[in-house]
């Protein structure tokens, strides 16, 4: 399929009636994509789920891959804006590095479905999966520099940092949300905040 055309839905609902229907088309679809998988989810599984006849999906999105692609998106924008929420009021980077951690963490295990949805997108929308973790990345090495430029935590390379920071998450998020999320959030956010903090170094 031509990516140029699937990159963009624009299809947008144009009376509140259609809004709750996309909406619930596309808690469907998170539901469905994130037990099945992309490959073996059919539009028949989330158009049944959300009890809707299979030609209104199609009012809503062109394809599987638009709806799966959107829900990417809307992952990447409900994180920031979760996140964001938690850290109001917070000027100091270090501490916005702890509670946003937390906030990360009890957040992918809030939305298990759309975290699996991320995580399975590079392989079915490569451009997609870099897009999400790109805008983390920009904004996140911009909060470093304003932060070191203000003497809150040391220079250094933030692009780096803010990759190296992102890819902590993404990997707690793995193993504390989907994979086993029987310890307590504070608990794995402490430890991985120590390491932030203090790094490996002895004393």
């Amino acid at each position: 399929m031509n990516q140029d055309s699937i990159s963009v839905n624009d299809k947008n609902p144009k009376t509140a009636r259609g809004a709750k229907t996309k909406a619930k088309l596309l808690e469907a679809a998170s539901l469905e994509f994130g037990a099945r998988g992309y490959h073996e989810c059919m539009i028949a599984d989330i158009t049944k789920r959300a009890n809707v006849a299979m030609g209104t999906f199609y009012v809503y999105f062109e394809s599987k891959e638009v709806v799966f692609r959107e829900l990417v998106q809307y992952m990447g924008q409900t994180t920031r804006a979760y996140i964001s929420k938690k850290l109001e009021g917070v000027s100091d980077r270090l501490e916005a590095e702890k509670k946003g951690l937390h906030a990360f963490i009890e957040f992918a295990r809030a939305n298990k479905d759309l975290y699996r949805i991320v995580m399975e997108s590079q392989f079915v929308a490569e451009d997609a999966y870099r897009d999400y973790y790109t805008s983390f990345q920009k904004a996140y090495a911009e909060n470093l520099r304003n932060a070191s430029s203000k003497g809150e935590i040391r220079n250094g390379d933030d692009e780096v940092r803010a990759w190296g920071l992102i890819g902590l998450s993404v990997f707690l998020g793995m193993r504390y949300c989907i994979w086993d999320d029987s310890k307590k959030v504070e608990d794995v956010a402490d430890a991985a905040f120590d390491l932030i903090k203090n790094g490996l170094k002895m004393g």
